[in-house]
């Protein structure tokens, strides 16, 4: 641009145009909804392929298998101080960067090797505790993505009570890290059910025993789905979803009563000012010893102790640990 023309620009601002010039005049749009066409054909390709592997791993018993067989391989090199090696080229290289991102975002130490720098020397990066893997090519680098990522979450969770915290530890910045930015620790007593507010069966109607349907109806009535058998005894929701179908329901509730009502004596007793994280982590490391594994497992009832030493809530340990945790 000439300086004179340049300077004219400079004093009639106004002169611009005021809205952008429309790129889209003069453009074919038979040609432009052929291409949305394609594009929407495409991301529904995508789509499909994620739904048939959210079928295979939910119903497929030898995908589960393979996939808890991966978990069991990094967990346990990851916890010998083994790092997870992952190697590819072309696209499945890039899914295995990814992969290998993901990981180290957790804490899980990882590592990627490009196969042609391994024939050059880097072969030698590898230790003899190290895992080493290499990504399933695939028709869709969506669906590699996505199963790279549920093993990276799995694998996070199974190794770190709370892998939110660990993420936000190695990845505080950006809209992901700040996400993950931790907040004031939920305490138990706040997830807990209040004692006082779970109804007892047949509670005020004399010295009759109750029955397998005084109970199921008492739930229905509960708020919390939680039911008292008497003062001192409990009977959590998931116990109440587990009275099969066979059950006669005019049976006596004793008939069946060892299995799904707990005594208070036998809840284990957590201070509800501890966070859920201190209670989990003091969970996982009774379970460490037999004794732990005994009487910390699935169906337990943990006892919510208040300010005062009373045992005021209760709380299901299945809420607060997972199905793994309690293997």
């Amino acid at each position: 641009m000439p300086l004179s023309s340049y300077a004219q620009v400079q004093t009639n601002p106004l002169r611009l145009p005021l809205t952008p010039p429309n790129f889209w005049d003069g453009l074919d749009k038979e040609a432009d909804d052929d291409i949305i066409s394609l594009a929407t054909h495409v991301i529904a390709t995508e789509r499909d392929a994620l739904a048939n592997l959210h079928n295979l791993y939910q119903s497929d018993p030898a995908a589960q298998r393979s996939f808890k067989q991966a978990l069991h391989v990094m967990g346990k090199t990851s916890r010998q101080g083994g790092r997870i090696i992952v190697s590819g080229m072309g696209k499945s290289g890039k899914i295995g960067q990814k992969f290998v991102a993901t990981l180290n975002s957790f804490g899980i130490r990882s590592a990627f090797l490009h196969p042609t720098e391994a024939m050059h020397g880097d072969l030698g990066m590898i230790g003899h505790v190290d895992a080493f893997g290499v990504p399933t090519p695939t028709s869709s680098t969506t669906t590699a993505l996505a199963l790279t990522d549920a093993l990276a979450l799995a694998l996070a969770r199974r190794l770190h009570p709370n892998p939110t915290e660990i993420f936000h530890h190695y990845h505080p910045g950006g809209a992901i890290g700040a996400s993950a930015a931790p907040t004031a620790p939920q305490l138990i007593g706040s997830i807990a059910t209040n004692v006082d507010d779970v109804p007892i069966i047949l509670d005020g109607q004399g010295p009759k025993s109750p029955t397998v349907l005084d109970a199921l109806l008492t739930a229905a009535r509960s708020a919390s789905g939680w039911v008292r058998a008497s003062s001192d005894t409990i009977i959590a929701p998931r116990q109440i979803q587990r009275i099969g179908r066979k059950v006669d329901l005019k049976e006596p509730l004793s008939s069946i009563g060892h299995a799904i009502v707990v005594e208070k004596l036998d809840w284990i007793s957590i201070p509800a000012a501890n966070s859920i994280q201190e209670a989990q982590e003091w969970i996982l490391s009774m379970r460490q010893t037999s004794r732990g594994r005994t009487f910390l497992k699935p169906g337990t009832i943990l006892g919510i102790v208040d300010s005062q030493k009373c045992v005021s809530g209760v709380v299901e340990i299945e809420e607060i640990m997972t199905g793994d945790q309690l293997q």
